[in-house]
């Protein structure tokens, strides 16, 4: 009787996957190529570098202290809240890193009790499902329902914390991106409301996939977590 409660459980978590997959109309590859603008990444080659991009950035918001280092063996920009340092990514050929700069930047001055906070939990999070699988594996684990309902609790925390972060971050950058850019003087009104249109779809989409990105990623392991119980 319990192995068929786990089961619903499992059947249950692949249909909500997918239901949500189509009506957030997931998709990164799409996402991926609505920064790929050619006229745009044009006209962003005439701005500052990333690192001086960043610095401005930081003394716009008032907060010049974070460390900035540059990573040109990948894509991707991170901002580490322990460490107070924003990672720069090889993005200087495409006119998202003046938004996606201002986005981390952002991240800098949220809440720091949130940030920490963050970073602490996500750990203990994960570090729960690992443990618990492998207690699992090993038939070591009691009370099956009941460690599995805990787990759900605890991904309720990190999925509503993590998510309000990265949206609040994406929501501002936009505005912060197109101050900077009037600031800037370098691009016509005309010029600065075509890059600006490019960051809104960009958002439009990125924000659905950014949600569903990190829901996934929880269904994931509550569907592995399910089938141990279900089996073992």
């Amino acid at each position: 009787m319990l192995c068929n409660e786990f089961f619903v459980i499992v059947i249950i978590t692949i249909i909500v996957t997918i239901v949500l997959k189509y009506i957030f109309e997931y998709n990164m590859k799409k996402l991926k190529n609505l920064g790929k603008e050619e006229e745009l990444n044009n006209l962003a080659k005439a701005y500052p570098s990333n690192m001086e991009m960043c610095k401005e950035y930081l003394a716009k918001i008032g907060n010049d202290k974070v460390k900035i280092e540059e990573n040109e063996g990948t894509e991707a920009c991170l901002y580490i809240a322990v460490t107070d340092k924003i990672l720069i990514g090889n993005i200087q050929n495409t006119y998202t890193r003046i938004q996606t700069i201002a986005h981390e930047c952002l991240h800098s001055i949220q809440s720091r009790k949130l940030l920490m906070f963050n970073f602490i939990f996500s750990n203990i999070y994960l570090i729960y499902f690992i443990v618990i699988c492998a207690l699992l594996i090993f038939k070591l684990l009691p009370y099956k329902m009941m460690f599995l309902a805990i787990f759900l609790i605890l991904s309720l925390i990190y999925y509503m914390v993590r998510v309000y972060l990265e949206n609040d971050a994406m929501i501002k950058a936009r505005y912060l991106a197109k101050e900077y850019m009037e600031e800037k003087g370098i691009s016509s009104k005309e010029e600065i409301e075509k890059i600006v249109a490019g960051f809104d779809k960009i958002n439009t989409a990125g924000i659905k996939c950014i949600n569903y990105h990190f829901f996934v990623g929880i269904m994931i392991r509550t569907l592995a977590m399910s089938i141990l119980c279900a089996l073992l």
